[in-house]
């Protein structure tokens, strides 16, 4: 009985194939909320007319004037984060502007959700807030493609601690991609029977995916 038991045994017990077996269950299981964020931000993304998903109509936007004290950063970065620290405000500087005179800086902080573009009158020491909000669906659309690092950018690296974790986040959810595909090809591969139909969902998925990174050079 136990020797047929360990004939009838499936190929792919094998330690390395059992180990590939649970990190492919486990990462996925970690990935999961990951995937369905892009996923559905994509949808949205490629769907922009859905009534139940509209935000940018129903932003809400305000206006604060707020004191502070200059400072005698070198750059306009330094410059623009000491403001923010006065005044509490926290996300990735996109842009700043200072006027002929020198007696207005301008810059603008982004986050997911919201941003803030502050014009600081430094003569008179205030500053003036205009702050843009979205609700909970422009927060996710903007998740989908924020980096904390635009072609605009006044440099290109991070500075505000979320955006880096956010980063790292999605540099995690690449590798875990590639390995969940792998994964999957090397599972598919130990089962003899699904070989097929594998490998015809393979080569049209090359095929499709293919079109759209080569094809369109062509049209």
């Amino acid at each position: 009985m136990d020797s047929n038991s360990t004939n009838m045994a499936p190929s792919n017990s094998s330690p390395p194939a059992l180990w590939n077996k649970k990190l492919h269950i486990y990462l996925g299981l970690y990935l999961l909320v990951f995937l369905w964020l892009f996923a559905g931000s994509g949808l949205l993304l490629n769907h922009s007319g859905w009534r139940f998903a509209e935000f940018w109509d129903k932003r809400k936007q305000a206006t604060t004037t707020r004191a502070f004290e200059p400072g005698g950063a070198a750059d306009d970065l330094g410059r623009a984060s000491h403001i923010l620290q006065q005044l509490g405000i926290t996300g990735e500087i996109e842009w700043t502007q200072t006027s002929p005179k020198k007696d207005r800086f301008e810059f603008r902080v982004t986050r997911p959700g919201q941003m803030i573009e502050v014009s600081a009158d430094l003569a008179k020491k205030q500053a003036t807030l205009r702050e843009t909000r979205v609700n909970g669906w422009g927060i996710v659309r903007m998740l989908h493609t924020f980096s904390g690092v635009q072609g605009t950018a006044i440099r290109p690296e991070r500075d505000w601690l979320l955006t880096k974790l956010w980063s790292l986040s999605m540099d995690a959810v690449a590798v875990g991609l590639v390995f969940l595909v792998l994964s999957s090809v090397v599972m598919t591969w130990q089962r003899r029977e699904k070989r097929l139909g594998s490998a015809l969902a393979l080569i049209l998925g090359v095929l499709v995916g293919g079109f759209f990174v080569f094809g369109l050079r062509w049209l």
